[in-house]
């Protein structure tokens, strides 16, 4: 064999070897890609992190290449995480305020989307051997405003059997929830502060939990997170009967304290990040949201 049939063969051999070392890479490389997937992370409102966590089960059975991290830590969080480029989506419970809009537009150099993905009432809560059914929206402020004249349930006229004592306690959530700034706005007025002395919670769970062990308490929280420890309370505002919070009462906004619920990106969302917000405010996500407890952008 001469020396060129030889070079030949060689060179062959190299060339059919370096296929296979090229073909073995790229499957390596897609079978890792397929095993890591897209990672979306999902942070921020308390009042949303139930019915996030429920969609992002959900969806990784739809697109199994994609997995949604979810955590809490309020509206506020979730934000910050936006801004600082640790989240793909912030769920919150209140619309953006515009010096955090401004912020997020100076980081990514464009505006953050907004999604409106549901609606969610705030419930008021007391304990279930409170002989209270309803409560005026009147009242709730002055229990909850500083320098209102609620401070004992007797100043409601109410009594409850069995209580230590008649002070009311008050449980509250923390400031860098959007649900404590909601109900600030809603209840107690834009122009007033919180009566200092309540019991302020991280989570919207910790807020019924507490209220269900405490006789005197009451407290507010997202409707979805009612259970048999606590009762719920009718809502009346000035002129107008109590309401019971539910799916239609919402909807039709004869309930005094309901809100919208959103989740925003950076900026225009693309890829894993734009399917997944089509899913949430589709059919499906649509249908896990009320499952959950909260209310569909259309009642069906």
């Amino acid at each position: 064999m001469n020396q060129g049939n030889v070079s030949r063969i060689l060179s062959a051999s190299s060339l059919g070897l370096l296929a296979v070392m090229l073909g073995g890479c790229c499957r390596a490389s897609a079978q890792a890609e397929a095993r890591s997937g897209s990672a979306i992370q999902n942070i921020g409102s308390d009042t949303m992190v139930n019915v996030a966590q429920a969609w992002a089960e959900e969806y990784s059975n739809v697109e199994r290449g994609t997995s949604i991290e979810v955590s809490g830590g309020g509206s506020g969080v979730g934000v910050a995480a936006l801004i600082n480029g640790t989240a793909q989506i912030a769920n919150t419970s209140r619309r953006l305020e515009p010096e955090e809009r401004e912020r997020a537009r100076q980081k990514n150099g464009q505006e953050p989307r907004e999604f409106l993905v549901g609606y969610d009432g705030l419930a008021i809560y007391v304990h279930p051997s409170n002989p209270l059914t309803e409560i005026s929206m009147e009242q709730l402020a002055e229990i909850y405003r500083e320098q209102g004249g609620a401070e004992r349930w007797s100043d409601l006229g109410v009594t409850i059997p069995g209580a230590r004592g008649d002070e009311i306690v008050r449980v509250s959530r923390q400031n860098n929830s959007g649900t404590y700034h909601y109900f600030q706005e809603a209840v107690v007025g834009k122009k007033h502060d919180f009566k200092l002395g309540s019991m302020d919670m991280n989570g919207s769970k910790d807020v019924v939990e507490l209220v269900g062990k405490t006789a005197t308490a009451i407290g507010y929280s997202g409707l979805g997170y009612a259970t048999s420890s606590v009762k719920v309370l009718k809502v009346s505002k000035k002129g107008l009967p109590p309401v019971m919070p539910s799916v239609a009462t919402i909807l039709d906004k004869s309930y005094p304290i309901a809100r919208p619920m959103f989740m925003y990106t950076p900026t225009e969302p693309t890829g894993a990040v734009k399917r997944y917000l089509d899913w949430v405010v589709g059919p499906r996500g649509q249908k896990i949201l009320e499952s959950t407890g909260y209310v569909p952008l259309v009642k069906r």
